[in-house]
């Protein structure tokens, strides 16, 4: 896959885009469907032609761009989603040092992947399996995210099933992002430039 800014840029603002998506639902209990589609998608995307094909069209990942661009700042929110990023590109991280719970991940998306032709992604019960990978597979990799929202609302089943399908989808672009040359001097170094190229990507979404 091509390693240039573009990419990086596509692949953190996947990041950006389940890290909000996870945050609607912690707090409201629902989210912007669409974006839940394009985010879930592309955790079966294993094998995609580029870096965009993982989400499909530019537009698609609106909602990460701009969290990219206004959602990353001093206000707690902006905290919070912070936390999140960094806490997604740790575990992922731990988990690319473990051969054996990479293998294990590749054999169980394999299987959702085989149950799509099948059912809808979105349907609840296929929510429930993405977020059971989550939980067997990369929470043990450890630490475990602590995600803040509304009590009454984290405490609905479906709900916690949503955080962790979007959690493991965040952990997917993570991949992505190191796989597209992605490092932390990048965010360090070279905000400025993802933000320039996010503000182009945003004004063609």
């Amino acid at each position: 896959m091509a390693n240039t800014l573009y990419d990086r840029t596509i692949a953190f603002a996947g990041i950006c885009q389940a890290v909000a998506l996870v945050q609607q639902v912690a707090r409201n209990g629902h989210c912007d469907s669409a974006a839940l589609e394009t985010t879930l998608k592309t955790i079966v995307n294993m094998n995609p032609r580029n870096t965009l094909d993982v989400f499909g069209d530019e537009s698609n990942l609106k909602l990460g761009l701009e969290t990219l661009i206004n959602g990353i700042d001093g206000s707690p929110t902006g905290s919070e989603a912070t936390r999140y990023i960094i806490s997604i590109m740790s575990l992922e991280r731990k988990l690319n040092a473990r051969p054996d719970s990479m293998s294990q991940l590749g054999d169980r998306l394999t299987t959702i992947e085989r149950q799509t032709e099948h059912y809808d992604l979105l349907e609840d019960q296929m929510i429930s399996n993405l977020a059971s990978v989550y939980l067997d597979v990369i929470s043990p990799v450890g630490p475990r995210i602590q995600v803040s929202g509304t009590p009454t609302v984290l405490q609905q089943t479906t709900n916690q099933h949503k955080v962790r399908a979007l959690l493991l989808a965040g952990v997917r672009c993570a991949v992505l992002w190191r796989q597209v040359g992605g490092k932390r001097r990048h965010l360090l170094f070279g905000r400025k430039k993802i933000l320039e190229q996010a503000k182009i990507l945003l004004a063609r979404a």
